[in-house]
C-alpha cells in the first residue's frame, strides 16, 4: 500500500462521520407483512454464469467506508464513500491509494474536467469542484442534487447536474455559475452527454430524455425498460440500466430507434453501468458483473457473488467498486 495523504476541504464541507444509529431488535407485530427481498434470476443462457471467486483482479484497493461511484482522471481514479464522507485517490500507475478527501456525503456521481473533479454533495447540498492534482476545492455552487442515486455529466463546454426539484443545471467551468436550466419530469435526475445531447433517464415515466443543449429544451422521449435510472454512452448508443426488471435497453443516438432490450436478470435498487472495450458492464448486488458484447447485444459473461454497485471502465481497465467490501478491484477486461 501506498502512502496516505489526507486533504481538507474548504468551511462548509468539512464533516465527521455520519451519526450511528442503534440498532434496535423488535419482533414484528402481528400482521404486518415484510418486504420480500429481490430475487435477481441473473443470466438464463448456460455457460454465461460464473462463481464471483473465478474473477481475475488486477489490483485491489482497500477504501474504508461504502466505495461507490468513481470517476476516470487524467491518471488517476477517484471513488466516492459516503459514509465516512470520502473522495479516494486510487493510482493505477502503482496500484496504491493516494490522497483522501473529506467531504460530506458525496453522492449523485462523480464527473471529471476542465482538470477538476465535480463532486456532488447531499450533506451539504452543493457541487463542488476539487482540483485533481491537489485536492483543494476550489469552488462550491449552491445547488441540492435530485437524488443521491442521481448523476452528474460533462459536455458541450458545461458541467450538467439535476437538482431539486426537477431541473437539469448547466454550469459554466469558466465562471463556476449556474448559466441555464431546463426543467424536466420528476424523477428524471441521472444525466450523461453523448451525440451532442444530453440524455437524461426518468425513472418514474420509464423514458429516456433527449435534451438540446443549443435550445435548452427536451427534444425527444424514447420508452425504454421499466425503471431506467443508470446509463452510459458507447458504439453509437445510450444504454440504460433497468432497475425495474434487470435489463438493459439500448438506444441509437442518431436515430432514437431502440436497437435491443436485453435480458439480464438484475432488478432492484443500486446498481451502475459502463462502456469499454466493446462491451457494456453492468454491476448489481449478488451479480457485480454483467459483460454484454455491443456487437451482439448478448450477455457473454456474467459473475454471481457478494460485491459491486459502481463500476467505470478506463485505463484499459474495469473497475468495480465493492459497497460493502471496503474495497475497489481493477480487472481486466479480457477475462478467460
Amino acid at each position: 500500500m501506498g502512502q496516505w495523504f489526507r486533504a481538507t476541504v474548504v468551511a462548509g464541507l468539512i464533516a465527521g462521520f455520519l451519526p450511528c444509529i442503534p440498532r434496535v431488535e423488535a419482533q414484528q407485530p402481528t400482521g404486518i407483512s415484510v418486504a420480500k427481498p429481490i430475487q435477481r434470476p441473473g443470466v438464463t443462457i448456460p455457460g454465461v454464469v460464473q462463481a464471483l471467486s473465478e474473477l481475475a483482479k488486477q489490483a485491489v484497493y482497500p477504501v474504508e467506508g461504502s466505495p461507490d461511484w468513481s470517476v476516470m482522471a487524467k491518471d488517476t481514479v477517484w471513488v466516492s464513500s459516503a459514509r465516512v464522507n470520502h473522495l479516494v485517490q486510487l493510482l493505477p500507475a502503482t496500484g496504491t491509494v493516494g490522497m483522501v478527501v473529506t467531504i460530506e456525503r458525496p453522492c449523485s456521481g462523480l464527473a471529471y474536467g476542465y482538470d477538476s473533479i465535480w463532486v456532488p454533495s447531499c450533506g451539504g447540498h452543493v457541487l463542488a469542484r476539487m482540483d485533481e492534482r491537489t485536492g483543494t476545492v476550489t469552488a462550491v455552487i449552491a445547488l441540492d442534487p435530485a437524488n443521491s442515486e442521481g448523476g452528474i455529466t460533462v459536455g458541450d463546454g458545461s458541467i450538467w447536474i439535476v437538482a431539486k426539484p426537477g431541473r437539469l443545471m448547466r454550469i459554466d467551468p469558466t465562471t463556476n455559475k449556474i448559466v441555464g436550466i431546463v426543467a424536466l419530469p420528476l424523477g428524471a435526475e441521472n444525466p450523461v452527454f453523448g451525440g451532442g445531447f444530453i440524455w437524461v433517464s426518468s425513472s418514474e415515466r420509464d423514458e429516456l430524455l433527449k435534451v438540446d443543449p443549443k435550445t435548452m429544451a427536451i427534444a425527444g422521449r424514447i420508452a425504454v425498460g421499466p425503471t431506467p435510472r443508470f446509463l452510459t454512452v458507447g458504439a453509437g448508443s445510450v444504454w440504460t440500466l433497468n432497475q425495474g426488471d434487470g435489463s438493459i435497453t439500448r438506444v441509437e443516438m442518431a436515430t432514437g430507434k431502440v436497437l435491443a432490450t436485453i435480458a439480464c436478470g438484475i432488478p432492484g435498487e443500486g446498481g451502475e453501468i459502463t462502456f469499454g472495450a466493446g462491451s457494456v458492464w453492468a454491476a448489481m448486488f449478488d451479480f457485480p458483473l454483467t459483460q454484454v458484447d455491443a456487437a451482439t447485444n448478448v450477455p457473454v459473461r456474467q459473475w454471481k457473488g457478494q460485491g459491486g454497485d459502481g463500476v467505470r471502465y478506463g485505463f484499459g481497465s474495469v473497475w468495480l467498486s465493492n459497497l460493502h467490501q471496503a474495497s475497489v478491484w481493477q480487472l481486466s477486461p479480457a477475462q478467460k
